[in-house]
């Protein structure tokens, strides 16, 4: 190929700025003109692009966030928003386009590539809750972020004999919650991966109250929702006064750890040789270890399986 495009799209992840990166000079070696596509799919549709070279993504691998800027689109849902992308893609010369981003975004890849404008997608989420592949960019910052806010959250619990319930992000997926909550030795993990039993929650923590236990976390993902309620009961049946913290985007934000850097500069080097060598329709994915990667609709129709054996553990060991 001459000319490629990259779009971030989505929710922004910590480490797409490396990945950038890792495209962008990854190209530059091949010979390859690269064309930043900014604020996701509504650039592609408006023709907001800037040029890429080596030098213009220095400095950028160890910045959060995205310096493309990202968004979603729904007017790229529509055949009209489609018609425009592609005709921009085709009037700038864009032969092929690396699309990071989760599952929504791989799905406008997906329509690019069936109308001839191949994509190789990189997974992008702090949710880590992609089907196709067991690790995403981002998640290892997320999971760093919230053990450390946490750490500080118990300090303080501990010095008042607290309970503290923390919600953790993750949308309808539990990953954070139950890596961060075995990470910080919580009392409960509450995930929606398994119905919520508060009443089991409860008896856990007047449990390990005889043992001589007096302060406490409860770890909630964003997915089971209701933490107001939830403290609320805990404090009636327990005496223990109990507060509430919600993370929120502290977890999206931030420089990304080494991991994510890594498997970032990785997955954007594996995702520039596929369009390359003319293969699109693809997602790049992370699997034993190794950066693989597969058909983008087989990708979508994955359903990823959740670890129950790491609940096992954390209930275990939270005694």
């Amino acid at each position: 190929m001459k000319k490629i495009g990259i779009l971030t799209s989505g929710g922004d992840a910590p480490g797409m700025n490396a990945a950038v990166r890792s495209v962008v000079r990854t190209a530059v070696s091949l010979g390859i003109e690269v064309v930043g596509i900014r604020k996701g799919y509504n650039g592609l549709i408006e023709g907001d692009f800037i040029p890429l070279d080596s030098r213009s993504v220095s400095d950028i691998i160890n910045r959060g966030g995205t310096f493309l800027f990202t968004a979603r689109s729904p007017k790229f849902k529509t055949e009209e928003g489609m018609a425009r992308a592609i005709a921009n893609c085709k009037e700038e010369g864009i032969e092929g386009i690396v699309v990071m981003g989760g599952d929504g975004s791989f799905r406008g890849a997906l329509d690019l590539s069936n109308r001839g404008i191949p994509c190789v997608g990189i997974p992008c989420t702090i949710d880590n809750d992609i089907a196709s592949t067991e690790y995403t960019i981002g998640f290892d910052t997320a999971l760093n972020t919230a053990v450390e806010m946490i750490d500080r959250i118990r300090d303080t619990a501990q010095s008042h004999d607290r309970c503290s319930v923390v919600e953790v992000m993750g949308r309808n997926a539990g990953y954070i919650a139950l890596y961060t909550g075995i990470a910080v030795g919580a009392t409960a993990i509450l995930i929606p991966e398994v119905r919520p039993d508060i009443t089991s929650v409860i008896s856990k923590i007047k449990k390990t109250q005889k043992n001589g236990k007096k302060h406490f976390i409860v770890i909630l993902a964003e997915g089971v929702g209701g933490i107001k309620d939830i403290a609320e009961k805990i404090e009636r049946e327990t005496g223990i006064v109990t507060k509430t913290t919600i993370l929120g985007h502290v977890q999206r934000g931030g420089a990304p750890t080494l991991r994510d850097r890594l498997i970032a500069t990785k997955m954007g080097y594996k995702a520039v040789h596929l369009l390359n060598q003319g293969v699109g329709n693809r997602v790049v994915c992370m699997r034993g270890g190794d950066i693989v990667d597969e058909d983008i609709t087989t990708a979508l129709e994955m359903r990823k399986p959740f670890d129950f054996d790491l609940i096992k553990i954390a209930e275990e060991v939270s005694i």
